[in-house]
């Protein structure tokens, strides 16, 4: 366990049941951190991010969080010409307005006790957009604006707001994208592969560390395998 200042808080990770959430969650518990994972099946708590109900009762029952970690996602493909509606308003409904409710019903409670951490996963689709993924990019595009706008309303009162936007990772996220699409990508990349859960979650840490992480304020950090260099 290293000096993070973690030990003891208790942190709350919407989308902790499987791929980055998972890696989130097992990396602050050996902060020995409180964490409870939410997440529709394989969690702590059951949650539809979707559902404002479903998100006022997760946010109950987690009762009082220090750190909260927004990792809950679907990811679709298709060319935007092809792309109905409801594809995209699923996607939207999931991938970004669910980080609003989940921060909706979490953050006042961190207001409240003067200090708090929040960490939104969005995606490196978002600054630079994908082909076939138009959907994702704009919602991943609105986590990074949200984080922003919500990091200048609230970091007054301690709670500090930040993203984190990884590149490809392999995880079970990715595996209804075409293999065409994840060759093509791979050739993009500097790295030339994908990057693991495992690679992603020290960055969710560093950014809700104590003091490590006090100075990032509306930031996006990037593991993207050299994706995207801002």
């Amino acid at each position: 366990m290293s000096d993070t200042g973690l030990a003891g808080r208790r942190v709350l990770v919407v989308g902790g049941g499987s791929g980055i959430g998972a890696a989130v969650a097992e990396a602050f518990r050996s902060e020995d951190s409180q964490v409870l994972t939410a997440d529709l099946t394989g969690a702590d708590l059951q949650v539809d991010v979707t559902d404002e109900s479903s998100v006022a009762a997760m946010a109950g029952a987690a009762g009082p969080v220090d750190v909260l970690v927004n990792s809950a996602g679907i990811l679709t493909q298709s060319p935007l010409i092809r792309m109905s509606l409801a594809q995209w308003q699923q996607t939207i409904d999931v991938d970004l307005t669910g980080v609003f409710l989940v921060c909706r019903h979490v953050v006042p409670g961190m207001v409240e006790r003067g200090w708090g951490r929040v960490v939104n996963i969005a995606s490196q689709l978002g600054l630079k957009g994908g082909v076939d993924l138009t959907h994702y990019s704009a919602a991943k595009a609105g986590v990074i604006g949200l984080t922003k706008a919500l990091a200048l309303e609230v970091a007054s009162a301690g709670v500090l707001v930040n993203a984190i936007a990884p590149g490809p990772i392999e995880t079970p996220l990715v595996e209804g994208i075409t293999e065409e699409w994840k060759v093509a990508k791979r050739a993009e990349l500097p790295l030339g592969r994908f990057g693991v859960p495992a690679e992603v979650a020290p960055t969710a840490v560093l950014l809700a560390s104590d003091p490590g992480g006090n100075l990032y304020v509306g930031q996006t950090l990037g593991p993207n395998s050299g994706d995207v260099m801002p």
